[in-house]
């Protein structure tokens, strides 16, 4: 994993948007995220990320995090394998197991 990121953040806002947006991804969970653009990526969540501590492109140091996503085969099987997201470009959680 690297210690650098496109986009840290320091502002307490944006800080707990990051933390509630964590909570709403459990280990395990069945997800459909909406990104910032306008993407959907659907997952499970295969460990909840972890807020850190990063470097952003000027070397500023800022908290993100990094939502790894296992996307199985079911009707696609070229499309199986895992993705990283960065949680600050999520923009909503939705769940499609019981929680």
């Amino acid at each position: 994993m690297t210690r650098n990121a496109e986009r840290v953040h320091t502002d307490r806002a944006e800080l707990d948007r990051l933390g509630h947006l964590i909570e709403q991804l459990p280990n395990g969970a069945h997800v459909v995220l909406r990104m910032e653009d306008g993407d959907a990526i659907e997952g499970t969540v295969a460990a909840r990320p972890i807020a850190q501590v990063f470097f952003g492109p000027g070397g500023e140091e800022g908290t993100n995090a990094v939502l790894r996503l296992e996307q199985p085969a079911l009707d696609q099987p070229e499309s199986a394998g895992w993705r990283d997201v960065w949680v600050d470009r999520i923009q909503a959680v939705r769940r499609l197991d019981p929680e």
